[in-house]
């Protein structure tokens, strides 16, 4: 599999909004997209990767790292192969590479070894 991702709104203050959206393609009839959930893991400078947030490969379930309730959601259109993180209320804590993911179970797991595909990762910093 392949990604292309996207930011919309660049450098960032704290208490700010971005959005991150992530297409991937090579897939076919024997392994859809929509057969796949998708998510975002982050990895900042000197930790290690943590599991952000999540949805299923229907879309009706989505899961949240704890340190990101309430303020990032997550969306997908399977007819674009795409999927979705708008994040809010962003902190300087949360500066990391933002690492799009894709796993063949409906359900993405929170551990990094276990995910399936993974982008090369966007960097977002949040300035105070």
């Amino acid at each position: 599999l392949r990604f292309s991702c996207r930011v919309w709104g660049g450098l960032v203050q704290s208490g700010g909004s971005l959005k991150l959206s992530c297409e991937a393609s090579g897939f076919d009839f024997r392994e859809p997209f929509s057969g796949h959930s998708m998510g975002w893991f982050r990895q900042a400078p000197g930790k290690e990767r943590e599991f952000v947030i999540s949805i299923s490969s229907s879309g009706r379930s989505t899961y949240y790292g704890d340190s990101v309730k309430g303020r990032f959601t997550i969306a997908r259109d399977n007819a674009k192969n795409a999927a979705y993180l708008q994040m809010s209320d962003l902190q300087p804590e949360d500066t990391a590479i933002y690492i799009c993911t894709a796993d063949r179970q409906s359900v993405m797991a929170y551990e990094a070894e276990r995910v399936d595909y993974w982008g090369k990762g966007t960097q977002v910093t949040v300035s105070s």
